[in-house]
């Protein structure tokens, strides 16, 4: 069954290195890839009572702008070695970026977002742009995978998932992971950062419930005591040079959460590990 991806572009090269990981991320499996640009006027905020409309002078020439750039995007891939099972479509959508993914993962059934994490400003002192910031925040239905700017793609030697086994697991909210783990043979490190001794019984259930969920799978538990679980999973990654992270956002929690705050904060800008946000399906 073929894949359907959104790559959502503001024309910088941050974008095209997301969209070159992806398809070489999926380069053995039928796909159909969606460009999705959005496209603002600089006179008309979003907000405004007064909406820009077609027909509209400025309206016009700004989805002309965008259409133009989607199309030197698809001229692009054709000079680019690309599977020659993946198709690519261009959609050019008014709006912010959010309102625009959110639109596009329900009109297309998008089973995955791949976006670069900065933008077309690429400034240095930011580590994750606004516009993947909200996406990994809001778009609630749809996993999001965040590809660092200086990252080439190469097949992950392995794929860091860090757990606090405090809530239970479903196996359609890990289906991405386990999905990319069998596609690049890559094995799974379950981290967990010790807060007490011991795990509690419905941690030891939550447990058994994952290696359920993985089964199939290549995946070793890994346990790192007296470190707290910002630090824990930081030097986790960092000492060997893991390939990818994973973790389950819970609602409303991205940058509260013990194991989110880490990667936003302390990967950061100079990150070299992509990340992919799945979602708890029961929020």
């Amino acid at each position: 069954m073929k894949k359907i991806i959104l790559l959502p572009t503001d024309f910088s090269k941050n974008a095209w290195n997301a969209l070159i990981y992806a398809s070489e991320l999926y380069r053995n499996q039928e796909c159909e890839f969606y460009i999705l640009n959005a496209f603002t006027i600089k006179t008309y905020d979003i907000e405004s009572i007064f909406v820009a409309k077609p027909g509209d002078k400025e309206y016009d020439l700004a989805q002309k702008n965008s259409e133009l750039g989607l199309n030197k995007i698809l001229k692009l891939l054709q000079i680019t070695i690309v599977p020659s099972q993946h198709s690519y479509f261009t959609m050019s959508m008014y709006g912010s970026p959010l309102e625009a993914i959110k639109k596009a993962v329900e009109l297309k059934d998008i089973e995955l977002v791949v976006m670069g994490t900065k933008g077309a400003t690429n400034e240095a002192t930011v580590i994750y742009g606004s516009n993947t910031i909200d996406a990994m925040e809001k778009v609630r239905n749809c996993p999001i995978l965040a590809i660092p700017s200086k990252v080439s793609f190469k097949e992950p030697k392995e794929i860091v998932f860090p757990t606090s086994f405090k809530t239970h697991f479903k196996r359609r909210e890990l289906k991405h992971l386990y999905e990319i783990s069998k596609i690049t043979n890559s094995p799974v490190r379950i981290l967990h950062v010790n807060e007490k001794k011991h795990l509690s019984e419905s941690q030891k259930a939550n447990k058994e419930l994952l290696e359920d969920c993985l089964d199939g799978l290549d995946y070793t538990f890994h346990w790192i005591d007296n470190v707290d679980v910002n630090s824990g999973l930081h030097n986790f990654v960092k000492s060997r040079n893991s390939d990818m992270v994973v973790f389950i956002n819970k609602k409303h929690m991205l940058f509260d959460s013990a194991f989110s705050h880490p990667l936003v904060k302390d990967l950061g800008a100079n990150s070299q590990v992509p990340v992919l946000v799945l979602h708890d399906l029961r929020n």
